[in-house]
């Protein structure tokens, strides 16, 4: 993540004063190098915190296994009806949505060149990639309602004389271009020395938005949405991981309903080797992400983490590690539902196709990826979402008060400055990370069960199938809120 919205930099704000008093002199905030936040969250018992969530995940794991399938079934399809909407075109919200693009695309050319003043910055790191994803989860696929890329590709294709797609999508390509795309993301998100950047953020959105118009009107709109355009399967993925279900009946209405958390996987069916790879690439850039600020990362390194010397000079070692996360991750998780087809046979039910179980196994990390993007970007969206405020404002940096705020609002960091307010959100992330782990394996016993249920003991077998990934999710959830407990640097 770019430096200036990283929880390292709200971590400088909070220690600028003290430092400026120890150092004697100026400097500008980007040279600060540690702590107040991450060093009140050493102060927590996080020990015990590590080890009662790492406990709920595994009791939950044995929960499952004694309770009847058709029981866990029969709850966990459970739906509460609660409205229905008449369904609405996606064509003007598209149409307003790319306009506010244009319009953030010329305040990053035009505007300031501070990245907390410029919206640009703040909408796409902040507002987007943070906060929509979190609406997402919480009320269910509006991207594909609100995308900017339908209605310009609506009106391109006017304009071409209304030509289908010359293209047929190859399917043995899969999710590659996905993967491609969202790899170059989270690549110059994490790793490219100026993400923050004005100017260069707005040229790499601006390639990106040519891309995915060439791509939709080579291969077309649907194809592209479903294999090509990475965002697009990131959120409908995070969509169908929402409590809000909302099914689409023949009179154009849909009713909306609440139940549990990642019941549209449950009818999904199996992605290719190249999707379950984008599944676990999001996981995999959200956990380097945390992984990359830690005193254990730079050591490993062979960097003195108190003589940090900037991301240009890791440039090389980043690359290789989010590769590497990647990479590792992926082997965990084959090897992983490999071996629980394994002791799945040997209670007399053989699972026939690995690469389908794992196609359909892979839905059960995406709670877990939500999670891990809602626990590590927590803080970022408390304060950074302050300066969009005040940057909307003044959007060209003109001197405008578009708001009123530019006078009286002032952006606050006060409630990382004390242990209590502090303990909330650690309490708060870790308790997502637990619940994500939790909704996880639950997913996965579900999934075997569906997979399993044909000859005698399926949940037996289930059970067995299972044990290797609620092992790794296990790990996993330690390994998360040692993310979030461990020292950092900016």
């Amino acid at each position: 993540m770019a430096i200036f919205l990283k929880p390292a930099f709200i971590r400088r704000c909070l220690f600028s004063r003290c430092t400026l008093l120890a150092v004697g002199f100026l400097a500008p905030l980007a040279a600060f190098a540690h702590s107040a936040e991450r060093g009140l969250v050493m102060l927590l018992p996080t020990k015990f915190m590590i080890a009662g969530g790492t406990t709920a995940v595994g009791v939950t794991f044995m929960f499952l296994a004694l309770v009847p399938g058709h029981r866990l079934q029969r709850m966990t399809n459970a739906r509460i009806r609660l409205f229905s909407l008449g369904r609405i075109s996606p064509f003007f919200p598209s149409l307003m949505s790319f306009g506010f693009l244009l319009y953030l695309l010329a305040a990053g050319i035009l505007g300031t060149t501070d990245p907390l003043r410029n919206p640009l910055t703040l909408t796409i790191w902040t507002l987007w990639w943070v906060g929509f994803t979190l609406l997402q989860f919480f009320v269910g696929d509006l991207w594909n309602m609100c995308n900017p890329w339908y209605a310009p590709l609506r009106i391109l294709r006017w304009m071409l004389g209304n030509r289908p797609a010359p293209l047929a999508w190859p399917e043995r390509l899969g999710y590659l271009p996905a993967i491609v795309l969202f790899f170059g993301f989270a690549w110059f998100e994490l790793v490219y020395p100026a993400p923050e950047d004005p100017w260069i953020l707005a040229m790499a959105v601006l390639i990106y938005v040519l891309i995915t118009l060439a791509g939709m009107l080579l291969f077309g709109y649907r194809e592209w949405m479903q294999r090509g355009e990475s965002f697009a399967i990131f959120f409908r993925l995070v969509g169908d991981c929402s409590p809000l279900i909302r099914t689409c009946s023949d009179d154009r209405r849909v009713t909306f309903f609440l139940g549990w958390p990642g019941q549209g996987f449950l009818e999904r069916k199996p992605m290719p080797i190249t999707g379950v790879l984008f599944v676990l690439l999001t996981l995999s850039a959200s956990s380097f992400d945390g992984l990359a600020e830690t005193f254990t990362w730079l050591g490993l390194m062979g960097v003195n983490p108190l003589e940090h010397p900037g991301r240009s000079a890791l440039v090389g070692m980043n690359s290789l590690g989010l590769l590497g996360a990647f990479a590792v991750l992926s082997t965990l998780y084959l090897f992983c539902a490999w071996l629980g087809s394994v002791l799945a046979a040997r209670v007399g039910v053989p699972i026939s196709g690995i690469a389908a179980f794992s196609g359909r196994l892979v839905y059960s990390i995406v709670p877990i990826a939500v999670a891990f993007h809602i626990a590590h970007y927590l803080t970022l969206l408390l304060i950074n979402g302050q300066y969009a405020l005040v940057a909307f404002t003044d959007p060209f940096n003109l001197g405008w008060n578009l708001f009123g705020l530019a006078d009286d609002f002032h952006v606050t960091v006060s409630f990382l400055n004390n242990i209590h307010d502090v303990s909330l959100i650690w309490v708060f992330q870790t308790t997502v990370i637990v619940l994500g782990h939790v909704i996880g394996v639950t997913m996965a016993h579900l999934i075997a069960l569906s997979v399993l249920a044909r000859p005698a003991e399926p949940v037996r077998a289930a059970t067995r199938s299972q044990i290797p990934m609620a092992m790794l999710m296990v790990g996993y959830t330690a390994f998360g809120l040692w993310l979030l407990s461990t020292a950092t640097v900016g």
